[in-house]
């Protein structure tokens, strides 16, 4: 199947044609005529998949075949770096039609919270924005929002994860109740299925490759202690001939730690959090991109939301905390049928974790030997549970529904 069996409007068709789309990915092709036909729909699938492009076009047709100046779409997604990401897509496609768009997130300046409001008062046609942004403008009493047509949430387990069901379910009172919603998501829990059951009519559902990592990812594991983390990625990027690296971590105290090794090291690396101010993330992220910088240290924030191509190795320098969110991570390579390398590096504490992800993968991830002058590593004991002791005078103390972390 081709992109021009849709018979799309001509000025999108020849925005696709400018961009070298030419054959829909398996998500698209099933998920294009459901939205052209106004189903609900609950879209499962992995990072890398094209579910952008699989909202995003349909839409589009819509609106350069019946244009209109009101507020036509909103798309709620959990980070400014997916709003940023999706505006880009949106903009590239729509080059040759008249929509207009506008990514609302959190922040940024005075001057553009200004602009976002004229945009919500005056009619953006495709609104992105991330729920905490959203509502701060809701709450002002000033969004219209009263011509929405279609609801898109993206990466919903993920907002579920952050606590924003509740900012959720607020927004979708400013909406007409006839509307066309979707839902897409990377895993289909339980949580999902009941926000899917308050807000999607009769939904069609479509699975695509779910708990698979791509097939041009080879995976690797390194059984190590955390003291030899460091080391072991200077002794794996030192003197190699990178060209993008992205490594996660858990929290930003390790990735501003990383930062200053891997810099000291001499090799070109940056990180990227939530201390970092918007401009600053988005000149990194532009950096990353344009090949100036080589090395992307980043909290788990990026394991989803961020589109470059070409990333050849991912380092998960923690094992991720669920193990869907490994497929999420080491699915920032090997996109689009290319290849790439993904290693993660498992302490004494979470090897039960990565047993788990070995699990839902339904493989085993070869176990690399440390090189020689990193030293010997934990012995890999899964069925061992070892508890990792606490440090502190005081027992750490987390809201059941806190909408932010330390990463």
């Amino acid at each position: 199947m081709k992109f021009n069996d849709f018979n799309f409007d001509s000025n999108l068709q020849e925005g696709l044609d400018s961009m070298g789309f030419n054959t829909p990915t398996p998500i698209q092709e099933q998920a294009i005529p459901i939205i052209l036909s106004n189903k609900d729909l609950i879209g499962c699938a992995q990072t890398g998949t094209g579910k952008t492009a699989a909202f995003l076009l349909p839409i589009l047709n819509k609106l350069s075949t019946n244009p209109t100046d009101k507020t036509d779409t909103l798309i709620i997604v959990p980070t400014r770096e997916l709003a940023l990401q999706i505006d880009q897509a949106l903009q590239g496609f729509s080059y040759f039609t008249s929509v207009s768009s506008l990514a609302i997130y959190g922040g940024s300046d005075g001057s553009a919270f200004e602009k976002e409001r004229r945009a919500l008062t005056e009619g953006a046609n495709v609104i992105i924005a991330t729920p905490g942004r959203l509502m701060a403008h809701l709450n002002m009493g000033y969004v219209k929002l009263d011509n929405v047509k279609h609801l898109i949430l993206d990466e919903a387990d993920r907002m579920l994860d952050m606590g924003f069901v509740d900012d959720i379910m607020k927004i979708t009172t400013y909406l007409p109740k006839v509307r066309q919603t979707l839902m897409f998501s990377a895993t289909m829990a339980p949580k999902i299925r009941t926000l899917a059951t308050k807000l999607l009519n009769n939904p069609e559902q479509i699975t695509i490759s779910l708990a698979k990592p791509a097939e041009g990812v080879v995976q690797g594991a390194y059984l190590v202690f955390d003291t030899q983390k460091n080391n072991l990625i200077k002794s794996l990027l030192a003197g190699k001939d990178l060209s993008s690296v992205i490594i996660f971590v858990s929290t930003k105290i390790k990735v501003k730690e990383l930062e200053r090794d891997l810099q000291k090291a001499g090799l070109k690396a940056k990180a990227i959090h939530s201390d970092l101010e918007q401009l600053e993330r988005e000149e990194v992220l532009r950096n990353f991109r344009s090949k100036k910088l080589q090395i992307l240290v980043a909290t788990d924030i990026l394991s989803r939301g961020i589109d470059i191509e070409d990333i050849g190795l991912v380092i998960n320098y923690d094992v991720p905390g669920e193990p869907a969110d490994y497929i999420h991570r080491i699915g920032r390579t090997a996109r689009a049928a290319s290849t790439g390398v993904a290693l993660t590096f498992i302490n004494e504490y979470d090897q039960q974790k990565f047993s788990q992800i070995e699990t839902l993968i339904g493989a085993e991830v070869k176990k690399i030997p440390l090189p020689e002058s990193i030293g010997v590593g934990p012995v890999y004991a899964p069925e061992v549970k070892i508890k990792k002791p606490f440090v502190g005078k005081n027992k750490p103390h987390f809201s059941k529904n806190r909408k932010s972390a330390n990463k």
